[in-house]
């Protein structure tokens, strides 16, 4: 039982941590205009369709504040959109992008002579992405926890005298398959239009960290029967399993080329294809 409880922590800081350095995790924060401290949280994933709303709890119309934003990646100017105030807080929305499409956003305050940017930085990138239905989602999150629980499970039972790992061993590739090689790359289709972009296909680090983390436990597996102390290879798997998923979520995701859809000439009458496959589609797949 012990095992189990320190194999659930370590699992869950993992988790925890991979989510919170990621890219499309709120960019939060504050912000000084005259005397006033304004607290803001800026969202950086946006699921679904219709337009992101941004807001900005300011608790006064005396502060006034316009949104900024331009397509990521791109030589566009800034477009401004003047931000209104309601319920205690000025709101104004981005407009909707292709699955896969970013935009670079910003806020700038005015109360008298007085200014500020938000971020101070000068931007924060938001990526808009397709719906993933929760019976998808779900399922996939529970059995990528799950893997990442009994992977860490399996190395800590190569500390045992007598250790039985080759269940725990069937059962940590069981979830790794499951969770991330069926229902990872539905939630990828749903979300960005393609199944799959790591290796062979692409350079997506989602994909490819989590093909890494399968193989390493099938050599693991393998090695099982074949070899007389088998404890290094496992221990060797649930290490690879703990530092890939370390590596922040979504780093290296999926981004809408938009240089290349701007060269695309819209055939007579219509207009360029930019939805999931459709061209401009830069580098897709790459994780929520």
């Amino acid at each position: 039982m012990l095992f189990w409880i320190l194999a659930f922590v370590i699992t869950a800081a993992s988790a925890i941590y991979q989510r919170v350095t990621g890219p499309t995790y709120p960019l939060t924060g504050s912000a000084r205009i005259d005397s006033a401290s304004i607290a803001y949280r800026l969202d950086r994933s946006h699921g679904g369709e219709g337009d992101h709303e941004v807001s900005l709890v300011t608790g006064t119309p005396a502060v006034a504040g316009r949104l900024e934003w331009k397509r990521h990646n791109t030589d566009d100017g800034w477009s401004e959109v003047p931000m209104v105030f309601s319920d205690g807080a000025l709101r104004a929305s981005l407009p909707h992008q292709p699955p896969a499409g970013k935009l670079d956003y910003r806020v700038r305050l005015r109360q008298g002579t007085a200014e500020a940017l938000i971020p101070a930085t000068g931007g924060v990138v938001i990526r808009f992405r397709g719906d993933v239905p929760l019976f998808i989602l779900i399922p996939h999150v529970i059995a990528m926890f799950g893997a990442m629980l009994l992977s860490t499970r399996t190395g800590l039972e190569t500390c045992n005298a007598q250790p039985r790992y080759r269940r725990l061993t069937y059962w940590t590739i069981g979830f790794l398959a499951a969770g991330g090689m069926i229902l990872g790359p539905i939630v990828q289709k749903y979300a960005f239009g393609a199944f799959w972009t790591g290796w062979p296909f692409g350079y997506d680090l989602t994909d490819n960290k989590t093909l890494i983390a399968l193989v390493a436990w099938i050599v693991a597996a393998v090695a099982i029967p074949r070899v007389r102390n088998p404890r290094w290879w496992l221990l060797s798997a649930a290490v690879v399993v703990l530092v890939v998923f370390l590596i922040p979520h979504s780093v290296l995701g999926s981004e809408l080329d938009y240089r290349a859809l701007d060269t695309q000439q819209p055939p007579s009458g219509g207009t360029v294809p930019s939805g999931p496959g459709g061209p401009g589609r830069g580098t897709p797949g790459g994780g929520m």
